[in-house]
């Protein structure tokens, strides 16, 4: 029987060696796989099918493996697995963690433009979102997103539903007037805070993934948001009517941060955002035919709907457009433009 061969021994470094030129130089038949990159990106939300967030991600890495194959991989940290989402937002930026999908909203706080997309009842319906966004209005946020934190926007998507207000069952809210005084967790930016200002509420910035605690020990009476979110985090466990507001069509964002991208092979890198506008396409679409059956489905576990009516809505908007918006505008003169395109993009 004779003795296995040694790595250090003479035929098997010979081997090594002339493998090794082999692949150099590109002899057919033998060939070594490009090491795969893996990216780390992380969401609040639960990895189910009642997330738009996770939905983006699917569609992501279907779009990657047809583009890049096994080159780039995403790895997904659901459930805020990482962190705060206001953490992730810092984390991305210095590299820490490379992606994030989140509302627009978060990344507010890196760049306070941003927070012309919370306005209140700023946008009439998703196709209006959409329209505005590949009018110009997404890249020039883009532009501002890279040159003041060198993060990029891979990813504009849709949530399920447009955000409305959600209350305990001992906090029922039909009209305006209802709403004052109530306890409503809003997220951590000055825009969000003054729509409900105005409204009459009492704003109460929470991290989404303390909500749940929150609502149920009392600390607010309900919250803001959109259906999709309220089943994926199973929020309707905690309240129990919504005043159907449809307040704000607030667009998703999957961020890369500079570190993060450069991770990619730059000869990759084209067909990694190609992955990521497919993406978002595919999202935008299924989310629309998705959000039709999250409220049904709402209503079915109990939640009791309250649409607004048109009148008061037309009176909202009203006040909206003169106390809050041009305030806004006025502060960041940088969003006069994407202002301009929302306007030329209303139907």
């Amino acid at each position: 029987m004779k003795p296995t061969q040694s790595l250090a021994s003479p035929s098997r470094r010979r081997l090594l060696q002339t493998a090794g030129a082999a692949a150099m130089i590109g002899i057919p038949g033998i060939s070594f796989a490009a090491p795969a990159v893996t990216l780390r990106s992380s969401i609040s939300q639960a990895p189910n099918q009642y997330s738009a967030l996770y939905l983006w991600h699917q569609y992501f890495d279907e779009e990657l493996k047809k583009t890049v194959g096994d080159r780039v991989k995403v790895d997904l940290f659901p459930n805020g697995q990482l962190g705060k989402e206001s953490d992730i937002v810092q984390q991305v930026r210095i590299g820490a963690v490379d992606m994030m999908a989140s509302g627009s909203s978060i990344w507010a706080t890196a760049l306070p433009e941003l927070s012309l997309l919370d306005m209140g009842f700023l946008f009439d319906d998703w196709d209006h979102v959409d329209h505005a966004i590949d009018a110009g209005v997404g890249e020039q946020f883009n532009r501002l997103l890279q040159a003041r934190t060198g993060s990029s926007v891979i990813g504009w998507g849709n949530q399920y539903n447009a955000r409305s207000v959600y209350t305990k069952k001992d906090k029922v809210v039909t009209k305006l007037a209802e709403l004052k005084d109530v306890k409503l967790r809003v997220l951590p930016t000055p825009i969000f805070v003054e729509t409900f200002k105005l409204l009459g509420a009492i704003p109460t910035p929470i991290p989404v993934n303390e909500l749940y605690t929150a609502v149920q020990t009392g600390v607010v009476d309900g919250f803001e948001h959109d259906a999709g979110t309220i089943l994926a985090s199973k929020f309707n466990e905690v309240v129990s009517n919504c005043w159907l507001t449809n307040h704000l069509y607030s667009p998703s964002v999957t961020v890369i941060g500079k570190r993060g991208l450069g991770k990619v092979p730059k000869d990759l890198q084209p067909a990694f955002l190609k992955a990521a506008d497919a993406a978002t396409q595919r999202e935008r679409a299924e989310a629309v035919k998705r959000g039709l059956g999250t409220v049904a489905e709402l209503e079915k576990l109990g939640i009791t709907y309250h649409p607004m009516d048109p009148t008061e809505r037309k009176n909202v908007v009203r006040m909206m457009s003169e106390k809050l918006w041009p305030g806004v505008v006025k502060s960041y003169p940088a969003t006069q433009p994407m202002m301009d395109i929302i306007n030329k993009t209303r139907a």
